[in-house]
């Protein structure tokens, strides 16, 4: 039927003198046909890798990552900008379908989404002003300090766990956390390394402060890097994205948008 159709309609726009620009608007119509809705979560308020320009844009790795997945795997995509909090309940609910926002794969998380390979792994790390007198990170040495991490990450599951004792201010997001370990409003901070490297290592601000103590790798709470969530019955989705990341490292796209952003691989 399509053929016929198709066979047609040229016929018709020869006869009309419209060939050119019939054949101009075909492949754009075909190729929209053919490419799946894709509805992207992101946060928006996690530089370098998802955050709002001065002109209110999107920018970061993420969102660079997945606009070449969408080209890749043929998805029609959408951004939507979602409060850290409310990413998994939403996409469970069904008002998006995947989360792009540099989430690490937890075993808690697993039991709620399905998650694609990773895109990228980063440890975690804590982090003090430079004129901090602070050197051991253990439990019982930080035990009376006050430490800082973002609502609802790894982090700070992590730090409710492993750091029981320690009197906590949980901030919004984590431009908020950085202010407040530079203003002193907490001694020290648990943060992705790699989010946190560009402020540190290129920023006025983040001059002020400094890793401290080895990165942190565990597995039960970062998991196995950052990857892409969908509901847990998503499985052509799940399939499509595999394949497109996969496409991506090949080709070396994802090498490009890494050196974009970071002068070391992340992969």
């Amino acid at each position: 039927m399509l053929r016929i159709s198709i066979q047609t309609i040229l016929r018709g726009a020869l006869m009309a003198g419209g060939i050119g620009i019939f054949l101009a608007a075909l492949p754009l119509q075909v190729a929209a046909q053919d490419r799946m809705p894709m509805r992207i979560a992101v946060e928006g308020a996690f530089p370098p890798f998802n955050y709002l320009d001065a002109n209110n844009k999107l920018q970061g790795f993420d969102i660079d990552i997945a606009n070449a997945l969408c080209e890749v795997g043929k998805f029609e995509c959408q951004f939507i900008i979602e409060k850290w909090d409310d990413i998994i309940p939403n996409l469970v609910a069904d008002k998006y379908d995947a989360i792009i926002s540099s989430m690490s794969m937890s075993l808690e998380r697993r039991q709620k989404v399905a998650f694609t390979e990773k895109y990228y792994n980063s440890p975690s790390v804590f982090i003090v002003r430079k004129d901090s007198s602070i050197n051991d990170i253990s439990p019982a040495a930080l035990s009376d300090k006050k430490l800082g991490v973002t609502s609802s990450t790894a982090q700070e599951s992590f730090a409710n766990h492993l750091y029981p004792e320690m009197k906590k201010t949980i901030f919004r997001s984590s431009p908020e956390l950085y202010k407040g370990l530079a203003d002193g409003s907490v001694d020290i901070i648990l943060e992705d390394k790699l989010a946190i490297y560009d402020w540190i290592a290129n920023t006025k601000a983040g001059s002020c402060c400094e890793f401290k103590g080895p990165d942190l790798v565990d597995v039960t709470y970062f998991g196995e890097g950052a990857g892409i969530a969908l509901r847990l019955d998503d499985k052509e989705r799940l399939t499509r994205l595999n394949e497109a990341l996969k496409s991506i490292k090949a080709d070396g796209t994802y090498d490009m948008i890494n050196a974009k952003y970071f002068p070391f691989s992340i992969q």
